[in-house]
């Protein structure tokens, strides 16, 4: 059912995995910290019948091998715009969760015309409103933790699993549908060397994602591409909030969706829901439903 494929682009190998056949459309999938490709295959299951798809990991994760560090959402925006122009592929939707969707929001940003939609889940973005909110939020307290030079990586090196079980356990709604095979392979994606780090360095470039985000929202330039915000309804905060902020950047057209049930791992928590909900939002055909098995669609194989 999948496909695993490596692009070089810009000095880099990009690791996709794909299902479905090509079609006018095919939606992207980044995922989130602490996770790589494999936090969609339950999504790309229920998707690839009707529309093709393709789940990456992000540059310095899992496959996605490096020789030069990032510097913030845009480096890797861009870089995953390279990827995709390589690729050819004419009408990109990029989907995002957790960190992905700070990405998908550059990408939507900095490259509209070739996005024709995008979805961020489950994430405030830099310099958007209500991001001064969740920054100083004590509860979310290893923002600032993971933004420490080089010290994240010293404690949690060859800890990866329990550490990262932490994180599942908490947000999660039902942190029991993050199985043991997939927090497995989570772990193994961030001991690839350099890889633990790329994911720290993520948080590190917050302050200067803000002031670019801030900066081009207030410049402004409006954004024609489509923009559905989507998170677990046990998440903190008011959906309205995240929604105003889009538009409050330039936005014209935001939608918000809410998924009952569910936390912070909402690809994972549910999946059927989730992709309810981008097939309304991107009008795909409603096709015969479809459960994820396990056994055909997990691991990096």
């Amino acid at each position: 059912m999948f496909r695993h494929t490596e692009t070089r682009v810009s000095g880099r190998t990009i690791h996709a995995v794909e299902a479905g056949a090509e079609t006018d459309v095919s939606v992207v999938l980044l995922h989130g910290w602490p996770q790589s490709w494999a936090a969609w295959r339950r999504v790309m299951a229920l998707a690839c019948d009707r529309i093709h798809v393709i789940a990456v990991d992000l540059p310095g994760v899992g496959g996605s091998l490096f020789e030069t560090p990032f510097r913030g959402s845009g480096d890797i925006a861009a870089t995953l715009h390279s990827f995709v122009r390589s690729r050819e592929l004419q009408s990109v939707v990029v989907v995002g969760h957790d960190v992905g969707g700070q990405i998908a929001y550059r990408c939507a940003r900095d490259w509209s015309s070739d996005v024709a939609a995008a979805v961020i889940m489950n994430v405030a973005v830099p310099g958007i409103p209500p991001w001064e909110e969740i920054w100083r939020n004590p509860a979310i307290w290893h923002f600032a933790f993971h933004a420490v030079p080089d010290l994240p990586e010293a404690l949690v090196r060859q800890r990866e699993r329990r550490y990262f079980d932490y994180f599942y356990d908490t947000i999660a709604r039902h942190p029991e549908r993050i199985t043991a095979r997939a927090r497995a392979e989570y772990a193994r994606a961030y001991r690839v060397p350099g890889a633990l780090r790329t994911g720290f360095d993520w948080y590190r470039s917050f302050g200067r994602d803000a002031e670019e985000n801030a900066a081009a929202a207030q410049s402004g330039s409006l954004v024609d591409v489509p923009l559905l915000y989507m998170r677990g309804k046990d998440e903190h905060g008011a959906i309205e909030d995240y929604l105003s902020g889009f538009r409050r950047a330039g936005f014209r057209d935001v939608r918000g969706a809410v998924i009952d049930d569910c936390g912070h791992f909402s690809p994972e928590e549910q999946p059927e829901a989730v992709w309810w909900e981008l097939t309304r939002f991107l009008a795909i055909p409603e096709g015969p439903a479809r459960r994820f098995q396990d056994d055909v669609a997990s691991g990096s194989s």
